[in-house]
């Protein structure tokens, strides 16, 4: 397998593209602040599951995906077309990236175990 394939180049300039799409042009207040953090591309660049986190990380991402995967889908996907050199753009999956939270939770198992230990050495 190549060390950088076209997947991974397209899914790059996706990301870039995107993120610029939704900071100037998308004025909708239910997305709030949105990252974006992953766009993976299918082999045969049909679709793309665009991961990504919104703050402050309130009801996880449901209302901003449903709204991302609605009508903006096709708009964003129609902008890309005019700014990307492909023949065909991927079709657009919006994903709410869970790994934050899951951090913040493993985060936090991680301090209370060593917040137990350091009060009860003994064990």
């Amino acid at each position: 397998m190549k060390e950088f394939d076209r997947t991974a180049r397209v899914g790059t300039e996706m990301q870039r593209e995107l993120a610029q799409l939704l900071r100037t042009e998308v004025r909708d207040p239910r997305l709030g602040a949105i990252t974006l953090q992953e766009v993976r591309v299918s082999r045969d660049l049909a679709h793309a599951k665009v991961f990504f986190t919104c703050f402050p990380l309130d009801d996880g991402g449901g209302e901003q995906e449903r709204v991302l995967n609605g009508r903006l889908a096709g708009f964003l996907r129609r902008e890309l077309a005019h700014r990307l050199r492909l023949r065909t753009v991927p079709e657009l999956h919006f994903v709410h990236d869970e790994s934050i939270r899951r951090g913040e939770a493993l985060s936090s198992l991680i301090d209370e175990a060593v917040a137990a230990e350091r009060a009860d050495p003994a064990q």
